[in-house]
């Protein structure tokens, strides 16, 4: 018995002075990196699955890759075969779920630290119940401030038996747990890169951030944010598409989930390609639930914006209007003009809110919506093109109509004319963005329906203000002169700024739909000024008191003539209009036409850039390029100090510049941001002088 006691001491003390060896090889070592052959048991029995793995200890400061390595750097290659007592080859590396790395421009998925990247080995019995000798080669990338490659070559044998896991068994486990999992949400992805999980569990309390790493390179624009939005069920990120993006088709990869306590979850996603009901993205000036001083700060900017976009080029046409209303109101009770100023604010609130609830609803329903959108239908814009050319001629005294609009005449209710003035106002001021209203618009399209709809309110109250005011201080009417012969003169000249307009509008019409958007423009004009004919000789009929049958014929001619000018004008085949020229060719300043992809390639290549986001419908954006960006010092400053010049045209649906909008919390154009060599990107106002844009593009201490 004292031997066999002293046997077992024995016994036990050669287990703790020389315990069990950890399955692993060799290691090939660095200053960079020690990476070693791995596994999860100590023996091994064919036919029962056994985890190998490359095991990578990363110096501080120094990482490997993904799958997808991003924009640089290559993914490890680790390839292991089984030979003596048993055979079989390693499958592909199970990828932990990587972290996103920024260095600079570049966007990188790596690991860093203590990484283990396993593959599963089935082994198939060989020659023998001897042990199998696990041979391997890998190749992996380790990068810092400079990427160095390494590869070495792995050999462990492991004897055949029960179960019995390694010391390394922890890291094995630690990687599985790391691993994405299939996604138990649906996810969904529309042809221009907004990709949603649906299902329940998701929600703001839940998920807090989230992002997409795609399985290859190409699929997106990892360089650009990806907006998150997150509503009860839904997650929603909007992706920049990249060259190999294909509309969707076959993309796959990882989403992460961080919830509030910052845990990470990723998710296997392989979303099918479909229509997406598109949430409104957030914005810098998105309001938090019950942020009343956010809110305060929207419907301030809204009322600021509008009040100045009374000064905008594009409501210039409307002043013909304003100034006949003032004109009567100076002559006319004041109990009148107060409730013609009312009517004409009424008219301006009611088409905000409109506008911007319809903005709203088609972005809920999928469509890539924005401030002025309706100017990107050439239809919409033949059919304002006529309705400016028969105020133009009414303006010239060619007829005289009994709608009261702009309020001459009688025929509806009082005042019904200077409610479709302000409606008018309206849809006129819409393709152009004044300063502190785009922020304003795109807080509103974020925010809740509500307080979207009280900023676009705010919006509409800043325009008529200024109306508002002269009708409650009719002391500021004085300077008017008397009644007399001049305000016919007036109201003549008047029509000229409203003629321009049609000539500006039949060259977006010709822009967007080619020439038979202008053919049928001009049609559309040769009916109308039938119908103001026809309007004319009525009116003539009037005037003799006599042939009453005659003249209800000649209007009823003549709404019918302006019914099918307008009705022809707006249903104009949608294929027509998208499959023609583009704006794109009016390019003729030495700007080059914006492209996501080569405003990345060019950051990445240290150049500065200079973004213009444009349209021709917009007066403001042509005013600006024809009196900043057109002439020879701003030319002259950009070819000097190799400033890239990209112009993003919009007269047309784009979904590439409506997401780069959104990305910078905007809805419409103008929108001007540069790029310099190094460092952020600087946001320039809506409204550009010569000298504004060669300060904010000069180098940095110059």
């Amino acid at each position: 018995m004292p031997f066999l006691w002293l046997v077992s001491i024995l016994c036990m003390l050669v287990t703790v002075l020389h315990p069990a060896r950890a399955a692993q090889s060799g290691s090939v070592v660095s200053p960079r990196a020690t990476a070693t052959l791995v596994t999860d048991d100590d023996t091994y029995m064919p036919g029962r699955p056994l985890h190998v793995g490359l095991r990578l200890q990363l110096t501080p400061g120094w990482h490997t890759y993904w799958l997808n390595p991003g924009d640089a750097g290559d993914a490890p290659t680790l390839d292991v075969r089984a030979t003596g007592g048993a055979t079989g080859q390693g499958s592909t590396i199970e990828w932990p779920t990587p972290r996103v790395l920024h260095d600079g421009p570049l966007t990188s998925y790596a690991y860093t630290g203590d990484v283990l990247l396993p593959v599963t080995l089935s082994p198939v019995a060989g020659k023998g119940d001897g042990p199998v000798t696990l041979d391997a080669t890998a190749e992996w990338l380790v990068c810092a401030d400079v990427c160095v490659p390494e590869h070495g070559s792995f050999s462990l044998t492991l004897p055949r038996g029960e179960p019995a896991p390694s010391a390394q068994v922890a890291a094995f486990v630690s990687a599985a747990a790391s691993r994405p999992v299939a996604s138990p949400f649906a996810a969904r992805v529309s042809t221009v890169g907004v990709l949603q999980l649906i299902g329940r569990g998701l929600s703001p309390d839940a998920v807090k951030d989230a992002w997409f790493m795609p399985e290859v390179a190409g699929a997106i624009d990892q360089d650009v944010p990806q907006a998150v939005t997150v509503r009860e069920g839904v997650v929603q990120l909007t992706l920049k598409p990249g060259p190999v993006f294909h509309d969707g088709a076959g993309l796959s990869g990882i989403v992460v989930l961080r919830d509030p306590m910052g845990r990470e979850r990723g998710l296997l996603v392989q979303p099918v390609v479909g229509d997406v009901r598109v949430l409104a993205p957030p914005s810098p000036m998105a309001v938090a639930p019950g942020g009343i001083r956010h809110v305060g700060w929207l419907v301030g900017m809204a009322f600021v914006g509008g009040l100045i976009l009374n000064l905008m080029p594009c409501v210039f046409p409307v002043l013909a209007m304003k100034v006949l209303s003032l004109e009567r109101m100076a002559r006319g009770a004041r109990k009148a003009a107060l409730m013609g100023a009312g009517a004409y604010a009424a008219g301006v609130v009611g088409s905000f809110v409109v506008l911007g609830g319809a903005i709203a609803a088609l972005r809920v329903a999928g469509q890539q919506a924005g401030w002025g959108f309706q100017f990107q239908s050439t239809g919409f814009v033949i059919v304002i093109c006529l309705l400016l050319l028969a105020v133009a001629l009414n303006l010239l005294g060619f007829f005289t109509i009994g709608l009261r609009l702009m309020g001459l005449g009688d025929g509806l209710p009082a005042h019904a004319g200077d409610f479709l003035t302000g409606v008018l106002a309206v849809v006129l001021a819409s393709p152009c963005t004044a300063p502190f209203m785009g922020a304003a618009v795109a807080g509103a399209l974020a925010a809740s329906p509500v307080v979207g709809l009280l900023v676009f309110a705010a919006l509409g109250c800043g325009l008529a203000a200024p109306y508002l005011l002269l009708a409650c201080m009719p002391g500021l009417l004085g300077w008017l002169p008397q009644p007399g012969r001049w305000m016919e003169t007036v109201r003549n000249l008047l029509a000229l700024p409203v003629l321009g307009t049609c000539v500006w509008l039949a060259w977006v019409a010709k822009l967007e739909g080619g020439m038979d958007a202008l053919g049928l423009l001009a049609a559309g004009a040769m009916l109308v000024l039938a119908g103001c004919w026809c309007l004319r000789r009525a009116s003539m009929m009037d005037l003799r008191d006599a042939m009453e049958g005659r003249a209800g014929l000649c209007r009823a001619v003549a709404i019918l003539t302006l019914l099918v000018a307008f009705v022809g004008g707006g249903v104009l085949p949608p294929a027509t209009v998208h499959d023609r020229g583009r704006g794109t060719d009016r390019v003729t300043d030495g700007s080059s036409t914006f492209s996501p992809t080569r405003l990345t390639e060019l950051r990445r290549q240290g150049r500065p850039v200079f973004v213009d986001m444009t349209a021709a419908w917009c007066i403001s954006c042509l005013v600006n390029e024809r009196v900043a960006l057109s002439t020879h010092a701003v030319q002259d400053a950009f070819a000097r100090r190799g400033i890239v010049y990209m112009k993003g045209d919009w007269t047309l649906r784009d979904a590439a510049i409506t997401a780069f909008l959104h990305d910078h919390g905007r809805d419409g154009v103008p929108f001007y941001a540069y790029y310099p060599a190094h460092g952020t990107e600087v946001i320039l106002p809506e409204i550009l002088t010569p000298g504004l844009v060669l300060r904010m593009t000069a180098p940095a201490g110059k």
